[in-house]
């Protein structure tokens, strides 16, 4: 899932995608890269934001989704306002990506049943929803209380209508969790798959995968300097059974997940003999010598 931030102050894309040929631009390029499905939103949740209000999130998006719609790109809304959803639906987008887990919007989980779109509930446990803040109290287990409070919103959905086969569960790294939470949350990933609905996982970036390289002098680095470990919780995450990730930078994150399902399967794609050709011909031509020989059929 690619991440396509159709806003002015997100922590690590803000301002790049700021009209709506821009945005499509990007969004295909990360298609081409290996995305499935672009995640499109117009709000940022970073620590700090503040609001928009929602006439400005839906013109930020439902265009993009439209544009993207009419080329056959598989889109979700990122949104925690039914009216956003539901005009992105309208647009064409196919699921609701609500980081508020259906809470910040008492209409969410109506529009995701009267759509048919799939959802995705996020945890996040706070009352105002905005920021990535929020409480870190979660009692003495985390992943026990991020399981059943999803497991609730899960109940709550299926009480308003959704299809239990069109709900996705994410369990909210990075969002009012320190870094410890987090990677708890990921070493359970596991976990969360064996409660038989559809697992997202979002690290893409974030401050504790850029703090295990800091920069030299002891300062945070750069977000894109996360992009590696990024793609590594991508393999991790595809080999415990995820369904998908969420990233910025597609093409490692991609390269990644393809490695863990050919590992987990024992098998993956045959070198086409016209590759093997190719390499032979490059050989001659340069002189190579060594170990690895031209005629090799190593990958």
């Amino acid at each position: 899932m690619g991440i396509l931030n159709v806003t002015d102050d997100s922590f690590s894309d803000g301002g790049k995608y700021p009209d709506t040929p821009t945005a499509v631009a990007h969004a295909v390029t990360m298609v081409g890269e290996g995305a499935d499905i672009i995640d499109i939103g117009g709000e940022s949740t970073r620590p700090g934001a503040t609001r928009v209000e929602v006439e400005q999130e839906m013109a930020r998006v439902v265009p993009v989704i439209h544009e993207l719609n009419s080329r056959g790109i598989v889109t979700s809304v990122d949104t925690m306002r039914a009216s956003t959803a539901a005009a992105g639906i309208d647009a064409g987008a196919s699921i609701i990506n609500d980081v508020s887990g259906g809470l910040a919007d008492n209409r969410m989980l109506a529009v995701a049943a009267d759509t048919g779109a799939k959802l995705c509930l996020m945890h996040w446990n706070a009352k105002q929803f905005q920021g990535a803040e929020g409480y870190r109290d979660h009692g003495q287990n985390i992943v026990a209380h991020v399981k059943e409070w999803l497991l609730r919103r899960v109940d709550a959905a299926l009480s308003a209508g959704v299809e239990h086969g069109k709900i996705i569960l994410d369990p909210g790294i990075g969002f009012a969790k320190s870094p410890q939470d987090n990677w708890a949350l990921l070493h359970a990933t596991g976990e969360f798959v064996e409660l038989g609905l559809p697992v997202l996982i979002g690290v893409s970036r974030k401050r504790f995968l850029t703090a295990l390289r800091p920069n030299p002098d002891g300062t945070p680095g750069i977000p894109e300097s996360a992009d590696d470990a990024t793609a590594a919780v991508s393999a991790l995450s595809a080999a415990a059974g995820a369904w998908g990730v969420r990233v910025h930078s597609v093409a490692p994150s991609r390269a990644a997940v393809d490695v863990a399902y050919s590992w987990a399967m024992g098998t993956g794609p045959d070198v086409p003999e016209s590759w093997r050709a190719r390499r032979r011909g490059n050989a001659t031509v340069t002189g190579h010598t060594g170990g690895d020989s031209p005629t090799d059929t190593a990958s």
